[in-house]
């Protein structure tokens, strides 16, 4: 398969967390498209376990969305930051607890038509717990479920968080491999 060319880029809109561009790009042969192109920095999304096998969940309200959800604990990566060093600042931040024994379960593209946000995805043991650091507009309700609880939950339709799902789909088969 071809790559397509660029040939021009309009930056469309530049923020805090993404950018946006119009590209026009060659298809090869002598046709020309329009590519509209959002830039992510990228961010996390982690499972982290108790003692009991249940991991922490949170429920929040997603302006973009106009919604509830529940979802692993996530958040973007700060400017230069590796994903690790974010996954560990935001499960304390969201949980209030430390994670230990952090594993790298892979990464996912929420939707690779359109936008570069890569979201790697980690799992980690609960360990201490110092207290929650929200942002100032963050509210988050902590949660606990195990997987058979995530997994009905994602059949029901009440967690269409593509992050979570493909969390629980890791592991669940991580866990019955016995690599977790």
């Amino acid at each position: 398969m071809e790559e397509d060319k660029l040939l021009i880029r309009e930056e469309i809109y530049k923020g805090n967390i993404l950018h946006v561009y119009k590209d026009t790009i060659d298809l090869g042969d002598g046709l020309t498209a329009q590519r509209e192109v959002v830039e992510h920095r990228g961010g996390v999304g982690i499972a982290l376990e108790d003692s009991d096998g249940k991991y922490f969940i949170v429920r929040q309200w997603r302006y973009a969305r106009q919604e509830e959800t529940l979802e692993f604990p996530a958040g973007k990566k700060e400017e230069g930051e590796d994903s690790l060093t974010t996954a560990k600042r935001e499960v304390q931040e969201e949980t209030g607890y430390l994670g230990k024994d952090w594993k790298y379960l892979g990464k996912i593209y929420p939707t690779p038509a359109y936008d570069t946000e890569v979201i790697d995805l980690y799992y980690a043991k609960v360990d201490s717990f110092i207290g929650q650091h929200l942002d100032e507009d963050e509210s988050v309700e902590v949660l606990r479920y195990d997987l058979q609880e995530l997994t009905e939950e994602i059949l029901k339709g009440n967690i269409p968080d593509a992050k979570t799902i493909a969390m629980v789909m890791y592991l669940k088969e991580l866990k019955q491999r016995d690599q977790l």
